[in-house]
C-alpha cells in the first residue's frame, strides 16, 4: 500500500508527482530543489546556499513522516556542474551523522528552475 506524505514546509511538487510516498517501511522522497517554501523562490548565493534550502526541504517531508535524517539510507545529489561538488558536499555533511547515507553524485545537464543542486532521498522507518 502507498500512501502520500506532503508538508506546506517544503515546496509543492513542480508536476504530477508527490512530495514523498511511503511504501511499506520505505519512504521515498522525490528531488528536492532549493526553493524557499515561504517565498516559492529559488534560493540565490550558489551551490552551497542551495544546498542548505534542499536539505531544509528534504528534513521538512521528513518530519511530515515522523523521521528525521537519521532514518535517511540512501541520496542521490543532482548538480549542475560536478566542480560545484565539494561546495555541495561541505554543506551536506554537516545535515548526516555517523553512518552517512549510501549516496550517487550525478552532472546532469539541466535542474529545474535552474536550480544548481537537486537531491532526492530514501528513507528507513524503523
Amino acid at each position: 500500500m502507498r500512501q502520500e506524505i506532503s508538508t506546506g514546509s517544503a515546496p509543492e511538487a513542480l508536476g504530477p508527482y508527490s512530495q514523498a510516498v511511503r511504501a511499506g517501511q520505505f519512504l521515498f522522497l522525490s528531488g528536492q530543489v532549493p526553493i524557499d517554501p515561504a517565498t516559492g523562490e529559488l534560493v540565490q548565493g550558489g551551490t552551497g546556499p542551495q544546498t542548505h534550502q534542499v536539505l531544509k526541504n528534504i528534513t521538512a517531508v521528513l518530519s511530515a513522516a515522523n523521521i528525521s535524517l537519521d532514518h535517511v539510507v540512501r541520496t542521490t545529489v543532482f548538480l549542475l556542474d560536478m566542480n560545484d561538488f565539494t561546495e555541495m558536499n561541505d554543506v551536506y555533511k554537516k545535515y548526516f551523522n555517523s553512518p552517512a547515507p549510501a549516496r550517487a553524485a550525478v552532472q546532469v545537464a539541466r535542474l529545474p528552475k535552474d536550480a544548481r543542486v537537486e537531491i532526492d532521498a530514501t528513507a528507513l522507518f524503523e
